[in-house]
């Protein structure tokens, strides 16, 4: 089929283009990035048959409104609780549909979640860096955030049957807690700030992008002096800086820092965590390592289903 354009009308903060990110390059200093809702974005993909990780349009709680200036093709949308609308006529979440010259997709945040994934059966055509499109913010490397009047070609557009996945996306709903194990430097925190982690009530920061998520709540203190060298980091780390204040790692993170790491929250639970908005709390549930494991294979089974 020919090719489908698109014309941006408007774009929030953090709307960008992501694919899976960018695999092997965090040894020189290159984050991954990638999607913040890591099942949301395949299922999207899978929904249309394009490939897994093909690249998608990630929409923050900013919103976006695209009009289909030429052509047309199918599109899904799926992630976080969001309005979705075509020519002001509703779209369910998971729901195929097709979009043609002249129409207007709107999308704005719901009653629930921060992040959805806008996937276009085809091809989206993106800049890459290092083989991939994934946007990194704070360089603009990758596919790039979208802005208003920005043309977006889709290649190999393709127009499906109109289905609806009212499937939940693995473990979707948000029990209010997030599930962690402690490390790799607890030892560096007093006992009294184990206890706080794991038994007081935080809340999500106003200070929360793509790099990372830093909370409010209990300060947790440190035991000893805080020097430790930097080491590799991983997404789902909660650091805490000098002043007792926990951050957890996102998708856009830093690959080295010298902060030292109470504890990690669990990848099952990094899609749910991600679609929390600022000032919603949570609570800390600690699991060991093979509890942890235990639970990925399952959500492995229920994703692959």
């Amino acid at each position: 089929m020919p090719d489908t354009k698109f014309r941006v009308i408007r774009a929030g903060p953090l709307v960008s283009f992501q694919d899976l990110g960018r695999n092997g390059h965090m040894r020189f200093g290159v984050p991954k990035s990638g999607p913040m809702d890591i099942a949301a974005f395949k299922r999207t993909n899978r929904l249309l048959g394009n490939a897994i990780g093909a690249t998608c349009i990630e929409v923050s709680i900013g919103g976006l409104e695209l009009e289909c200036v030429e052509g047309a093709t199918s599109a899904c949308i799926h992630g976080g609780d969001f309005h979705l609308a075509l020519d002001q006529v509703d779209i369910a979440n998971g729901e195929i549909f097709t979009i043609t010259s002249g129409q207007k997709l709107t999308i704005r945040a719901g009653k629930t979640g921060s992040w959805c994934y806008l996937s276009l059966a085809g091809s989206i055509n993106t800049e890459t860096w290092l083989g991939a499109s994934a946007t990194h913010f704070i360089s603009g490397f990758g596919g790039g955030a979208l802005k208003a009047d920005q043309s977006i070609t889709v290649s190999n557009a393709n127009i499906l049957d109109h289905v609806a996945d009212n499937k939940p996306i693995g473990q979707r709903a948000y029990h209010g807690y997030i599930r962690v194990t402690l490390g790799p430097q607890d030892h560096y925190f007093t006992p009294t700030a184990i206890r706080r982690l794991l038994n007081e009530e935080y809340k999500v920061s106003t200070a929360y992008d793509r790099m990372g998520m830093r909370l409010t709540g209990p300060n947790l203190e440190l035991n000893t002096a805080l020097s430790i060298p930097s080491e590799p980091l991983m997404k789902g780390s909660v650091q805490v800086a000098g002043d007792g204040v926990p951050t957890i790692l996102m998708s856009d993170h830093q690959t080295t820092g010298g902060y030292p790491k109470i504890a990690t929250v669990i990848s099952s639970d990094l899609d749910m965590l991600a679609q929390l908005r600022p000032n919603q709390p949570l609570r800390f549930l600690a699991v060991t390592p093979q509890e942890a494991i235990r639970i990925a294979r399952v959500k492995k089974i229920e994703l692959s289903s």
